[in-house]
C-alpha cells in the first residue's frame, strides 16, 4: 500500500511517498532546487561521493536484512576509478538496497529515498534547504497525527452512542423483567463479547489472557477501521435483537458484516480523512 503527499520547501514542491509503513522523499524534486534541468545528474553527483556511499551503506546495514555486502564493497572499489559516477539504478542493482527507490513514469516517477537519507541529501544541497525540509515534514506529520486523533476520538464517540442504543435494545428484548444486577452485567458482557467474537475473533477475557501486561481492553487497541465497523455492528445488532433473532444467528450475520466492511475499508480505502 502506498500514498503520495507533497510539501513545499523554499518554493520547490517535494513529493512524499509512503511505502513499507515508512516515508520516502523525492530526491528528484529536491534536486530541482539546485538544477531544475538535470536533477538526475545532481543526484548522481551526490551519490558518487564517499561520504554518501558510506552513509547509505550504514543505513542499509541497519535496516535491510538482504543488503548485499559484496556488492557494497564492489561499489566502493569502483570509486577509485577515474570518472566514477553512481546512479540510483546501479546502487539498487549492486546492493539490493531499499533505502533508495527508483520509480519510472512521466508523472510520479523519479528517485525517492528514505527520509533519513533524504535529509542527508538536503544537507549537501543546502543547509537552509534542509532546515525548511525538516520543518515542513514535521508540520505535515503533526497535522496527520492531529487528524488521526480527531478521527479516532470521533469514532469512539460514535461507538459509545451506538453502545447506548445497543444496551437499550438488550434491556428491552433480552433481559427478563426481574433480574439481579449480576445477571444484567452478565447479559451485557455476553452481548459485548458477541461483537468481539464477530469482529476480533475472540472474547474480552481471551484477549486479556493473551495480553496480561496490556492496559485497558480489546477495544482500546482497535484500529480506526475496526472502530468504524464496531460502531456499525452495534447498530445492526440492536436491530437484530428487536427482530428477536437467536444469538447464534446474529453472530453469523455480524461476522459476515465485519468481514465485508473491513475488507471494503482496508482494500478500497473508503475511510476519508476529516478536514
Amino acid at each position: 500500500m502506498s500514498k503520495k503527499e507533497t510539501i513545499t520547501v523554499q518554493g520547490t514542491e517535494v513529493t512524499l511517498y509512503s511505502q513499507r509503513e515508512d516515508q520516502y522523499i523525492s530526491l528528484t524534486d529536491m534536486a530541482k532546487f539546485k538544477n531544475s534541468e538535470i536533477p538526475a545528474v545532481v543526484i548522481s553527483h551526490w551519490m558518487s561521493t564517499i561520504f554518501s556511499v558510506n552513509f547509505m551503506g550504514i543505513w542499509e546495514k541497519m535496516n535491510n536484512h538482504h543488503f548485499n555486502l559484496t556488492g557494497f564493497r564492489e561499489v566502493k572499489m569502483m570509486m577509485t576509478e577515474t570518472g566514477f559516477a553512481l546512479s540510483p539504478k546501479q546502487w539498487i542493482e549492486k546492493t539490493n538496497a531499499i533505502g533508495i527507490i527508483s520509480k519510472s513514469g512521466r508523472y510520479g516517477g523519479g528517485t525517492f529515498a528514505h527520509r533519513n537519507i533524504a535529509f542527508e541529501f538536503a544537507s549537501w544541497l543546502s543547509p537552509e534547504f534542509k532546515y525548511y525540509l525538516i520543518s515542513e515534514f514535521q508540520r505535515l506529520k503533526e497535522d496527520e497525527q492531529r487528524t488521526k486523533s480527531l478521527e479516532w476520538n470521533l469514532q469512539r464517540t460514535l461507538s459509545k452512542i451506538n453502545y447506548r442504543i445497543h444496551t437499550d435494545a438488550i434491556k428491552e428484548h433480552i433481559i427478563p423483567t426481574v433480574v439481579t444486577k449480576e445477571q444484567i452485567t452478565y447479559t451485557y458482557a455476553e452481548e459485548a463479547d458477541l461483537l468481539n467474537v464477530a469482529l476480533f475473533g475472540k472474547t474480552a477475557k481471551e484477549w486479556r489472557d493473551e495480553n496480561p501486561d496490556s492496559k485497558g481492553n480489546i477495544r482500546d487497541y482497535a484500529t480506526l477501521e475496526q472502530l468504524v465497523v464496531l460502531s456499525n455492528m452495534e447498530s445492526i445488532n440492536a436491530l437484530l435483537i428487536r427482530q428477536e433473532l437467536p444469538q447464534g444467528e446474529r453472530l453469523v450475520q455480524l461476522n459476515n458484516v465485519a468481514i465485508t466492511q473491513m475488507r471494503s475499508l482496508v482494500e478500497h480505502k473508503n475511510l476519508k480523512h476529516l478536514k
